[in-house]
């Protein structure tokens, strides 16, 4: 049983970062066994032990930032032991220095993780293909305050080009922004779209300049064992993704 990922990317030592499978929890049903959100219908009393057993797992230095996500593209940000608000209404959260674990929540989204090259600071953003048609990455990047050329990014499970169909107008979002973004589309079986959501945030992030970019390479619709898909069950819990600063 594997309750969460690591990112094998080569962080800086004082970067910290995992992504959650649905595995390790007590939730039950639908939500078994990790579910880590709250809106989902699931009992709270589960997800606060599902959160706890998340910190002392990942020997958390703090209970996560959560955050409302409305897949849009606000950034909260932490700095100087301050945030913006207890519970942020936004889709990313940038980290500068310890003090905070950012935390997006995802069941078929990409989860973004980020840091720069000296771990002096770390974001994490929420990326639906709402998130990325308004620009969700960019803002993310543009707060992180850091040249994109100092920056690594590493993406986590997400539903898989194979089972992500979309319409005409999904499409329209990326293509009349970017020509570029058409190969991340391919017609269907019932003359829809197939989207490829990494790699529509890998050419996001590599026309920003970010020196690396990896990932997982993980489906959530895929594989029902390890991950929650919303896509794929209509009721479904929620994985987290997670870094932070030592």
């Amino acid at each position: 049983m594997t309750m969460f990922l690591t990112p094998a990317w080569t962080q800086p030592s004082p970067v910290r970062a995992a992504s959650t499978t649905r595995q390790g929890g007590v939730s039950a049903g639908a939500y078994a066994s990790l579910n880590l959100a709250t809106h989902v219908g699931d009992d709270p009393v589960a997800v606060r032990r599902n959160r706890a057993l998340l910190c002392k797992q990942l020997a958390l230095p703090v209970e996560p930032t959560w955050l409302n996500q409305v897949h849009g593209c606000a950034v909260s940000v932490y700095e100087h032991g301050l945030a913006a608000q207890p519970v942020p209404e936004a889709d990313a959260m940038v980290a500068f220095g310890p003090g905070a674990v950012c935390a997006v929540m995802t069941a078929d989204c990409l989860p973004v993780l980020l840091c720069d090259d000296v771990g002096s600071v770390v974001a994490g953003a929420h990326a639906g293909w709402r998130g990325l048609a308004a620009g969700v990455i960019e803002a993310t990047v543009q707060h992180m305050d850091r040249p994109a050329a100092r920056l690594q990014a590493w993406l986590g499970p997400a539903i898989g080009p194979a089972h992500f169909e979309v319409g005409d107008e999904v499409r329209a979002c990326f293509c009349e922004t970017d020509a570029g973004a058409a190969v991340a589309f391919r017609r269907s079986v019932k003359g829809r779209w197939l989207a490829d959501l990494a790699m529509l945030a890998r050419q996001r992030l590599e026309g920003l300049g970010v020196a690396s970019v990896s990932g997982c390479g993980d489906c959530t619709y895929s594989d029902r064992d390890r991950f929650f898909s919303y896509r794929r069950d209509g009721v479904s819990g929620r994985m987290a993704s997670l870094i932070w600063l030592r």
